[in-house]
């Protein structure tokens, strides 16, 4: 099994051989759990407010919308928008999509005060969209899309499904908007 870091490094650098290589191995399942939960923590302590707690809710949430996030993809790319040579399954979008995280390790310098007043937000920003490209590359290479604009399609729509359910499970907690 190759290491967890040289991976994680491959999948950051954007390699796109880095995802053929953890979608075809199955035991690197608990590795792409790890990433997130690695990346969740690093937003966590990023942020700097809350404590153990609010780092190990934080962590078990990543790992839910994880898992809700593959399932999503590989429903939405193999049986509304294939191609002839889709052939996947949510292992291989989990393997994928969890190693698309490794820049969210990046999260963490949002502790460093910067000369920007909004420091955190900067960085927050820039790991989110270069793990959006990640993403995009993961899901592709998963899916064994020709198309990088059909793997935007299938993101953009995933995440849109993903917004909405999140948003009906704050409003029946109480935590979201009340209408």
């Amino acid at each position: 099994m190759a290491s967890l870091g040289n991976r994680m490094i491959r999948a950051a650098k954007l390699d796109v051989s880095l995802y053929e290589e953890v979608e075809a191995d199955t035991g690197a399942t608990g590795q792409a759990m790890l990433v997130v939960v690695l990346s969740s923590l690093a937003a966590g302590i990023g942020i700097g407010n809350g404590g153990l707690i609010v780092l190990l809710l934080g962590a078990v949430a990543a790992l839910l919308a994880w898992y809700i996030w593959a399932f999503l993809t590989y429903f939405i790319g193999t049986r509304f928008l294939p191609e002839a040579e889709t052939e996947a399954d949510v292992g291989q979008l989990l393997r994928t999509i969890g190693f698309a995280s490794s820049p969210g390790l990046l999260r963490i310098l949002g502790v460093i005060p910067g000369v920007f007043d909004s420091f955190t937000q900067i960085v927050f920003l820039g790991c989110a969209i270069w793990m959006l490209v990640a993403m995009i590359i993961a899901v592709r290479q998963a899916l064994d899309y020709r198309s990088t604009g059909r793997a935007i399609i299938v993101c953009l729509i995933g995440w849109v499904i993903q917004v909405v359910i999140l948003g009906l499970v704050m409003m029946l907690l109480g935590n979201g908007p009340q209408p």
